[in-house]
């Protein structure tokens, strides 16, 4: 099984995600480099905390053309927390800031009538013939969701709203609950994830 190359936010629990993919036998490795992240065969991207810092971080860091470009060729990553909405357009949470816009709509904060943020359990409903995405039960910690991904396979769960879990478009794959604590059902997910590209 190839390594995972996981792209430094700042802001994320590294130890969780590492040991998730110790557990499938991979190998992580750090990007400290641009040229990492275009070389790698597997890519995460992970977060823990706010868009703006996150996205930011991999400004200055020179990693966001080529975590987009990449994306954009099809080639495997996947993105988990606050790495998934950096895929969109924008986020309430960090206005006039611009995220990787793989995605042209907007992360909006959840209603006000449902508890925020979103701690704990909560049911994922895939789509039958998604390829690496499957129904069950995540692990979220999050108070920003998105509502739409056009041109994604998109997985649901329900907080308030139904809104985006989940979504995997060829070789990518986006989460917003934490693979990495959701155990045998989020441990599946990156195991399938691993195999894409082979």
């Amino acid at each position: 099984m190839p390594a995972i190359t996981i792209v430094p936010t700042g802001t994320a629990n590294m130890a969780s995600v590492k040991a998730a993919f110790a557990r499938l036998g991979v190998e992580t490795r750090l990007a400290d480099s641009a040229e990492a992240i275009a070389q790698a065969s597997h890519v995460m991207l992970p977060g823990v905390g706010a868009f703006g810092a996150s996205m930011a971080r991999l400004r200055e860091q020179g990693f966001d053309r080529p975590l987009k470009a990449r994306m954009l060729a099809n080639r495997p990553t996947i993105a988990i927390c606050v790495g998934h909405q950096l895929l969109f357009a924008s986020s309430d949470e960090s206005p006039g800031v611009d995220g990787l816009g793989l995605i042209a709509t907007h992360v909006g904060a959840f209603e006000t009538d449902v508890r925020a943020p979103q701690f704990g359990w909560n049911e994922v409903t895939a789509l039958e013939d998604a390829q690496v995405l499957d129904s069950g039960f995540a692990y979220f910690a999050n108070s920003f969701r998105a509502l739409e991904a056009p041109g994604w396979q998109v997985a649901r769960a329900l907080h308030g709203q139904r809104f985006v879990a989940a979504m995997e478009r060829g070789n990518l794959v986006s989460c917003q609950f934490h693979p990495e604590l959701s155990a045998d059902y989020g441990a599946a997910i990156l195991s399938r994830f691993m195999e894409l590209g082979q």
